[in-house]
């Protein structure tokens, strides 16, 4: 599976803003606690790959987390939030596409890309509840 649409991605990206992310959180259950704890954050992402396999960091005052994968194969991954998940990571053209079930058989969609203005975009999909969060280069 090529990369080629997807390397615009690759960098290091400062959260600049979000609509939604709260109700989208609460549906994919995660506690208020947390929930109150995430509204704070701006993490910084730094997106990399090397040989086909792909990491994904995620920085902040509060958490470092990070993951690796390969397109389209899928892997057990643990959010943020302390859920364990199976996901899968594919490229759509542009656009990186993860799609992630939990052991309650929720399903959220997580797609990123580059937009026209050279953000990186981040649409979430869980359920009925839709979010967006926006970063730029650092």
């Amino acid at each position: 599976m090529t990369s080629s649409g997807c390397d615009g991605l690759k960098g290091t990206w400062d959260y600049v803003d979000g609509e939604n992310f709260d109700e989208y959180m609460k549906e994919l259950g995660v506690g208020m606690a947390t929930r109150l704890a995430a509204k704070g954050v701006k993490p910084r992402l730094v997106i990399s790959e090397n040989g086909g396999k792909w990491t994904v960091r995620s920085e902040s005052s509060i958490k470092t987390t990070s993951y690796e994968f390969t397109p389209g194969v899928e892997f057990n991954e643990t959010t943020p939030d302390g859920r364990e998940v199976k996901s899968t990571i594919s490229f759509e053209g542009n656009k990186w596409v993860h799609t992630s079930v939990d052991k309650n058989g929720k399903k959220s969609v997580v797609t990123r890309y580059v937009d026209d203005k050279g953000q990186q975009m981040i649409d979430m999909e869980c359920g009925s509840v839709k979010a967006r969060r926006w970063y730029k280069r650092a």
